[in-house]
Formats: structure tokens, C-alpha cells, sequence
């Protein structure tokens, strides 16, 4: 699996700026150990899903999700894939420790980890994509609790239906926060017309006040 160094970049809020030598080879250094330490998982479902306004029904779970962007991003979609991945929680560990041990390294462990969550995710999107497409099924982008009006007290439920706790070990704390903390959930809409996944997935999203957003293409450093 590729952890995409200009993804660590953009995650460390580089905008274009040069980097030393010291820096890259910190980089690298940290991808190489994430690669090491993590241990990639994931699970997924997929289900008929029901829209009824602004909400969005899983159909034979107890889940029902009012937002208007995820109504509308799943729109033309009659099926839908809940997913749940993790890194581990040793990736966690790692982190933890350098952050009190060496801040810097901390900080960019963390980019790699978050970078290489999201390049598991995209693994486990291009499975879903080859799953449905033989089904006569183009899907959508991910969309996951905490994006626009998505609240992410559904962590919960979405773990609990997927069995993620038991699973992959994904649970969650009082506060709805996933460990281990280098995890995802998300919804991937299955629908019968054309695919609809963009490169830069940063132009669909609704927070206003992202800082990568703000950096404009998810592919770009450059403000």
C-alpha cells in the first residue's frame, strides 16, 4: 500500500513551500515505520437505503441518518456500502510515544498515519467500486460522520451495526471519538448511473473552514 508523501505534505500544512533535506528524510522515515507498525482492517456492508426527506434510511438495520447533504449525495442511490476501516492500535501507540518523546516526529507520524488511513479507504472503495460495477452498479464518493450536517454521534451505531467492535476492534469513547483513532467510517452510494467519484475530493465537501480545503485541490500545495 502507498502512503502518498504529498498527502503527508498536505496534512502537514505545507503549501508549496521547500522542504530540506532533514524534513524528507524524516518523512520517509515515519511512512516506512507506519507501514511497519499498522495493522490495516476493514469491514463493510451494503444495504437498500430508503430517503424520506432529508433522511436517509438503512433498510433491515436500525440506522437512520437526518442530513441533507448525505440525502443529497446519495440521491441517485438506491443501494449503499457502510464501511468502517482501521490502521491499529499500535499506529496509535506510536504516535503517543514520539509525540512525548520527539514533537516534530510526532506531528509528522501522525500525517503519515492520516495519509495512510485514508490511501485504506480508497483500497477498500476500489473493492466496493469492482464489487458493484458487476452488479450493473457505478458508486459514489465516501461520505463519512463529521462531514457538513453528518453528526458524528453516529459512529456509534455504525460500528454496532457493522460489528466493527468485534470485528476489526473499532470502538468508540464518550465523546465519539473512534479507536483507534487512525480509523474511518463512511457510506458509499450504489446507483445505475454514471460514475460519479471526483479526484479532488475536497471540492464536495461542505466545511468552509477545512484548512486543506482552503489549499484548494486535494493534489495541489499551493494556497
Amino acid at each position: 500500500m502507498n502512503i502518498d508523501r504529498m498527502e503527508v505534505l498536505r496534512y502537514l500544512g505545507y503549501k508549496n513551500q521547500s522542504i530540506d533535506e532533514a524534513m524528507e528524510n524524516l518523512i520517509y522515515e515515519c511512512i516506512a515505520e507506519i507501514r511497519e507498525v499498522m495493522k490495516k482492517s476493514f469491514v463493510y456492508n451494503i444495504y437498500d437505503i430508503e430517503k424520506q426527506g432529508d433522511k436517509v434510511i438503512l433498510k433491515d438495520t436500525n440506522l437512520i441518518f437526518e442530513s441533507r447533504y448525505l440525502r443529497d449525495h446519495l440521491q441517485n442511490s438506491d443501494r449503499c456500502a457502510l464501511m468502517a476501516a482501521t490502521l491499529g492500535i499500535e499506529v496509535d501507540k506510536r504516535i503517543g510515544y514520539y509525540s512525548r518523546l520527539n514533537l516534530t516526529k510526532g506531528i509528522v507520524m501522525d500525517a503519515c498515519a492520516t495519509a495512510a488511513i485514508e490511501a485504506v479507504c480508497d483500497e477498500v472503495q476500489e473493492e466496493i467500486k469492482e464489487m458493484a460495477q458487476k452488479a450493473g452498479y457505478n458508486i459514489t464518493d465516501r461520505y463519512s460522520p463529521g462531514y457538513g450536517d453528518l453528526s458524528i454521534t453516529h459512529q456509534k451505531a455504525i460500528i454496532e451495526v457493522l460489528k466493527a467492535h468485534i470485528r476489526i476492534g473499532l470502538t468508540v469513547n464518550k465523546n465519539y471519538i473512534m479507536i483507534p483513532r487512525k480509523s474511518v467510517t463512511a457510506l458509499i452510494g450504489l446507483h445505475r448511473g454514471e460514475e460519479n467519484v471526483v479526484v479532488d475530493k475536497c471540492s464536495r465537501c461542505k466545511e468552509k473552514n477545512c484548512m486543506y480545503r482552503k489549499c484548494g485541490d486535494a493534489n495541489e500545495l499551493e494556497c
